[in-house]
């Protein structure tokens, strides 16, 4: 197969993403950081968050080099996997936690010179806290397009001439998504364990017991607290959109492998497209990025506005390029292709603009949780149970119809179900989520923009810097909630379109790992007593063969399962923040009783011993909600087989997509019905609505931070799993 010249824009662009970066983190550099006490906070703030990771990423390199062992013996002794497959594992994790390294590093230099900026002036203080967040969202899509670039350009050199051979390639791609989903979810999981054990110990003894504003010197936690807005938010969110982004690309290619396999020239088409669109999205983000500006002054809706201007105008310019894309490559049914990705931005929009209406104190809903403060913290947490419930409307329609209008587009409006509309229409749902990601430069910079805000604010807190700059702070901060909302529900709905383009990558793993083992000699014998050929097999011959229908008990059974892995999952999430939280809780309480002159400015608490509990118990928390993500897809595929599998990838796409929009919606309204009520509506700071909205945005801080965004790598790792696994499934069929 030869690479045609156009391919060369892919690692192109990829590059130009990461000398961007590298440029907006030079410029940031440069910039004064302050006063020596802004330094010093800095500081502390960066050790810790270093040291963190420095821990974690120990703790993540023994289980990747356990499971490469594990895919090692699968292939080079079972032969049951591609020999590939353990090094494309490796670096997909390896890349995923070098997106959230660089990401996390430029944050914790960013937050001091955001908050010097803001003395200057709002604009300067924006500025310099997005293009910050954009070192993130540049570092994301480079490493991930030039990851696939890399291993598309290797494997096309062994395997090119082979029969099947695109087909071999992109599946074989697929497997460093494993990688990458795997380091995502130990990334987001301690990640969020940690800055919300901080968190809650801060505001439950700072702010309710101790009556001190947050951010607060004086509170022993707030280091602790402000080490986990960069380890939670930054290096774990790069990490698990680093995922989606080559899950999307990755399962859209593999299908374009299959669905066009019997036209040589548009199969290629088909599997460069999706890695072509990403590009020119990474060139158009770019742009999108230098329009972001505001004026002194500005309130919430100006601010939004300033963000809006820059990741719309990326969206529009990124639908109009489609159509030529598609075009210039003429790809069969290039018209309706290119709809679907238009289908998949729009999504993306809507789920974005439905998320801000539900959890910015702009709008009624989050007004309305901070007015039922005032009879309390009971009918705050009911409130905004409800309006976390109520707000899973907008995304689950809005994907839905997505669903449907991609797969419509992609065959031509045709609804027969033959097996030909089937993989053309499920190619059409995968290249709209990689529409809806193809942005993803400047819409993760909205999200990572956050962390680094809510950073400056407790650095002009605990630096003592003026009320006027403690008032733009606080304007970035509050932004900086509804942005890291908006790019949650962004997160997860751009999880439900790659989980199901992924189901379509299990099946023509399934057929792959068959055929192996036909040519080992197996035979596969259909339910009619004929010879069961996977080559030639279509997704109609597959679902009949493994009795894939709700009328067998084992695609149910699979189902209730993966339901049930979600709220397990966000059981034992939220346990650990808990037990974590209490250890936090005891250790603030004793510095204030222990420590004397604390409360008064005399003496200075122990941040490091607070950065070592949230530390540890981010560590040994993480190890059983991650394992298990992993070990419940293999025993399914072993115990219920194929069917089995199906159902569990079916039950924990819709489950666990469902609840991680209420419980990320819930959070985030929480948490700016807070922010209203600081505002000064209501009774302002210290009052007994400010208290009761303290206890609603405590609860809703592992909902929004730890257990809501951990579902959407939860529902495609066991996805990955799967189809990396899909060896050993069929050994036992």
């Amino acid at each position: 197969m030869n690479i045609p010249s156009v391919f060369w824009i892919i690692p192109a662009a990829s590059l130009c993403a990461l000398a961007m970066a590298w440029h907006f983190f030079r410029q940031m550099m440069k910039e004064d950081e302050g006063t020596p006490r802004m330094k010093e906070i800095a500081g502390h703030v960066r050790r810790g968050a270093m040291a963190y990771l420095k821990q974690q990423y120990k703790v993540v390199a023994v289980v990747f080099v356990m499971l490469a062992l594990v895919f090692a013996f699968m292939a080079y002794v079972l032969h049951a996997q591609n020999p590939w497959v353990p090094f494309a594992f490796l670096t997909g994790g390896l890349f995923s936690g070098l997106a959230g390294f660089f990401g996390m590093k430029t944050a914790t230099y960013a937050s001091a010179r955001t908050a010097n900026a803001a003395s200057k002036g709002l604009d300067k203080g924006l500025k310099i806290a997005f293009r910050s967040g954009a070192v993130m969202g540049l570092v994301v899509v480079g490493l991930g397009l030039l990851d696939i670039a890399i291993w598309f350009i290797v494997l096309d050199h062994f395997y090119s001439g082979e029969h099947a051979a695109l087909v071999t390639i992109t599946t074989t791609m697929l497997t460093f998504g494993m990688g990458a989903s795997t380091q995502a979810l130990f990334a987001r999981v301690g990640g969020g364990i940690y800055t919300k054990a901080a968190d809650v110990g801060a505001d439950l003894v700072g702010k309710v017991e101790a009556n001190i504003p947050e951010d607060d010197p004086r509170n022993p936690a707030t280091i602790a607290d402000n080490v986990g807005d960069n380890v939670g938010d930054v290096a774990g969110m790069g990490a698990d959109l680093y995922e989606s982004y080559c899950g999307s690309i990755l399962s859209t290619a593999a299908i374009g492998a299959t669905a066009f396999a019997l036209n040589a020239d548009m199969q290629l088409k088909a599997v460069i497209a999706p890695m072509l669109i990403a590009a020119v999205g990474i060139f158009l983000s770019l742009i999108g990025i230098f329009m972001v500006r505001t004026k002194d002054g500005a309130g919430m809706k100006e601010l939004l506005h300033s963000l809006s201007a820059g990741t719309n105008a990326a969206a529009v310019l990124i639908a109009a390029a489609t159509f030529g894309i598609l075009y210039a490559l003429d790809i069969d049914n290039w018209m309706g292709l290119s709809l679907s990705v238009l289908t998949g931005l729009a999504a993306g929009v809507i789920i974005g603009q439905g998320t801000e209406y539900y959890t910015s104190h702009s709008h009624k809903p989050t007004r309305k949780i901070a007015e039922a403060a005032q009879t309390g913290s009971a009918t705050v947490i009911i409130k905004g149970i409800g309006t976390g419930m109520i707000s899973t409307l907008i995304p689950v329609v809005t994907i839905s119809g997505a669903i449907m209008l991609s797969y419509m587009f992609a065959n031509n409006f045709d609804l027969s179900m033959s097996a030909a509309s089937i993989s053309k229409g499920l190619y059409g749902i995968g290249i709209a989520s990689v529409g809806m990601l193809s942005t993803l430069g400047i819409t993760l910079a909205t999200d990572a923009y956050g962390p680094i805000a809510d950073n400056a604010g407790g650095n002009a807190e605990m630096s003592g810097l003026g009320e006027d700059v403690r008032h733009r702070t606080d304007a970035l901060d509050a932004l900086g909630n509804t942005t890291a909302a908006t790019g949650k529900g962004f997160a997860i709905g751009s999880a439900a379109l790659t989980a199901l383009a992924l189901l379509a990558s299990y099946v023509e793993e399934i057929k792959i790992a068959m055929q192996r083992a036909v040519n080992e000699g197996r035979t596969f014998i259909d339910n009619a007593g004929n010879v069961f050929n996977p080559l030639t097999a279509d997704m109609t011959d597959f679902m009949d063969f493994f009795q894939i229908t709700l009328m067998n008990p084992k695609v149910l059974v699979g189902a209730f399962i993966g339901s049930m892995a979600s709220f397990l999952f966000c059981g034992l999430t939220m346990g650990a923040v808990g037990r974590a939280a209490q250890t936090m809780v005891n250790e603030v309480r004793r510095q204030f009783r222990e420590i004397k002159g604390i409360l008064e400015g005399k003496a200075t608490p122990d941040y490091g011993r607070c950065v070592e509990i949230s530390t540890r118990s981010a560590q040994h928390e993480m190890i059983l909600p991650s394992i298990l993500a992993i070990i419940i897809p293999v025993i399914i595929g072993v115990v219920l087989g194929v069917g089995g599998v199906m159902g569990l990838l079916v039950g924990g796409l819709s489950t666990g997509f469902i609840l991680a929009i209420f419980m990320a919606n819930s959070g985030g309204a929480w948490d700016n019905a807070k922010k209203m009520v600081e505002e000064g509506n209501f009774g302002g700071k210290g009052s007994e609505c400010h208290k009761a909205t303290i206890v609603g945005d405590t609860v809703g801080d592992p909902f929004k931070d730890t257990s809501g965004p951990s579902l959407n790598i939860l529902i495609k790792l066991m996805s990955m799993v799967s189809i990396v696994m899909a060896g050993l499934t069929v050994a036992f069929i």
